[in-house]
C-alpha cells in the first residue's frame, strides 16, 4: 500500500543540505518535517548532525537551583511557582562557596559546563551582586558558567558577560499562539527581549522549550520555528519533557507520544545545525531505548546529576553506563568549537599535505637529473 503524502505540498527532498543554516522556515515545512517517515527522518537529522559534530560526543552540563521556590510568575508547569502548592519549601540565595563546592563536584563528576538557577521573574541589585561573584568563582574553576535568573535588562546582562558568564538560558517554552495558556505574568515579547539583551552583551544563548503541555503538533512545530528565526541560532536548545509535579495544573495532562517527542528532537537538529540539542528535563521518565533514539536524532547534550532544580533526574551512575552501552563520550571543553574553526583547521592540514606532496615530487625529480659520477 503507498502511504498518503502530506496534504502540504512541499517539497521535502530539498529542505535543507546537511552543511546549510537557515533562519527562513516556514510552517508549512518544519510540518512537512514532523510528517516524514520516522526513518526518514532521523536519516536526515543524522547526516545534518554528523556534517557538524562528533556524532559520539555528548556535552555534560550539571545544574544547581541557588535559589528554590516562591517564584512570582504563573507557569502552569513549574513546582516553584508561588500560585501552586506544590510542597516545595521556600529557600534563600545559596552562600557562594556552596555553589563553588558544588561545581568543583560536577567538574570532577566529568561535567563541562555548571548551570545556576534562580527562581525570580528578574534579579535584584544586592541578589545580582552575589550571582556575578558566583560567575567569577565557578569560571576560576576552568568550567563553563551558564545560569537562567528570569528576565535580565541590557545593562544586567553586560555585567553577566563581564563577569564572564558563557551561556544565559530563558526558554520560550511553546509557540506564541499557546504561550497564554500556560503563562500570564510575563509575555512572549518579554522573553524575545531578554534573549536580545543576552545577545548583545556578547554571551551564548541557552533557549529551547518543553513538549507535553497540552499542545498541539503545530504549537510544537511553531515553537521550534521561533528559535530557528533567532540570529544566530541559540548555542544550545534544550528539549524538555514535561515532568508533572502534583499541584500544578498540568499535573493530569495526557503523556506525550515518545515518538512524538524524538520527532522534535530531530526536526530540531535539522532546524538548528550547529546548536547542541539538550535532551532535558524529563529524562527520568524516559527508558534506555527513548534517551538512544534522542541521541540518534541529534541530541548531543545533557544534564548530569541526581535533579534538574526540583525535579529528578537520572543518577550519574545511569548515565555511565549508558554511554558505556551506547559508544557515547563526553564532549571535551577543548573540542567545542565551531564550524569555521574545524574549517580552518582543515585547510591548514591539506595545505600542510599538499606542501608536503609537492616537496617529495620535487625531490624525487632533482634525484632522477641527479648524475651520480663514481658509477662511470
Amino acid at each position: 500500500m503507498t502511504p498518503t503524502p502530506p496534504s502540504c505540498a512541499v517539497d521535502t527532498q530539498n529542505l535543507a543540505t546537511p552543511s546549510e543554516v537557515r533562519h527562513d522556515w516556514t510552517l508549512d515545512e518544519i510540518e512537512a518535517l514532523f510528517a516524514l517517515p520516522f526513518n526518514d527522518l532521523l536519516f536526515r537529522a543524522q547526516r545534518v548532525h554528523r556534517a557538524h559534530f562528533d556524532p559520539n560526543a555528548v556535552q555534560v552540563s550539571t545544574l544547581l537551583s541557588i535559589k528554590t521556590g516562591a517564584c512570582p510568575e504563573d507557569c502552569k508547569y513549574c513546582p516553584q511557582s508561588g500560585h501552586y502548592n506544590t510542597g516545595l519549601g521556600r529557600e534563600k540565595l545559596l552562600e557562594i562557596e556552596k555553589v563553588v563546592a558544588q561545581a568543583r563536584a560536577a567538574k570532577d563528576a566529568g561535567a563541562s559546563r555548571f548551570c545556576m538557577g534562580a527562581a525570580w521573574k528578574s534579579p535584584r541589585e544586592r541578589d545580582l551582586k552575589v550571582v556575578l561573584e558566583m560567575v567569577r568563582r565557578v569560571k576560576a574553576l576552568g568550567l563553563e558558567t551558564c545560569m537562567t535568573l528570569g528576565m535580565v535588562d541590557g545593562e544586567q546582562a553586560g555585567r553577566l558577560a563581564e563577569a564572564g558568564l558563557d551561556y544565559y538560558n530563558h526558554n520560550l517554552d511553546t509557540s506564541p499562539e499557546y504561550y497564554g495558556e500556560i503563562i500570564t505574568t510575563r509575555s512572549y515579547a518579554d522573553r524575545l527581549a531578554t534573549l536580545g539583551h543576552v545577545r548583545d552583551a556578547g554571551m551564548k544563548v541557552c533557549a529551547g522549550g518543553i513538549l507535553g503541555m497540552g499542545e498541539a503538533p503545530r504549537d510544537r512545530a511553531a515553537l521550534l520555528q521561533q528559535l530557528a528565526r533567532l540570529e544566530p541560532h541559540p548555542e544550545s536548545v534544550p528539549i524538555n519533557m514535561l515532568v508533572k509535579v502534583p499541584g500544578t495544573p498540568l499535573e493530569a495532562v495526557d503523556d506525550l507520544d515518545p515518538i512524538e517527542f524524538i520527532r522534535a528532537i530531530a526536526v530540531a537538529r535539522i532546524l538548528m545545525p550547529k546548536s547542541h540539542v539538550r535532551l532535558s528535563a524529563g529524562r527520568e521518565q524516559m527508558d534506555d531505548s527513548t534517551q538512544a533514539l534522542a541521541f540518534l536524532a541529534g541530541a548531543n547534550s545533557i544534564f548530569y546529576g541526581e535533579r534538574l532544580l526540583t525535579t529528578a533526574n537520572p543518577q550519574a551512575e545511569r548515565d555511565r553506563v549508558l554511554f558505556t552501552r551506547l559508544g557515547l563520550h563526553p564532549e571535551r571543553r577543548d573540542t567545542c568549537v565551531d564550524d569555521d574553526q574545524v574549517q580552518t583547521s582543515v585547510a591548514a592540514r591539506v595545505e600542510a599535505d599538499l606542501a608536503r606532496q609537492a616537496a617529495r615530487k620535487a625531490a624525487a625529480r632533482a634525484s632522477e637529473l641527479t648524475y651520480d659520477a663514481s658509477q662511470s
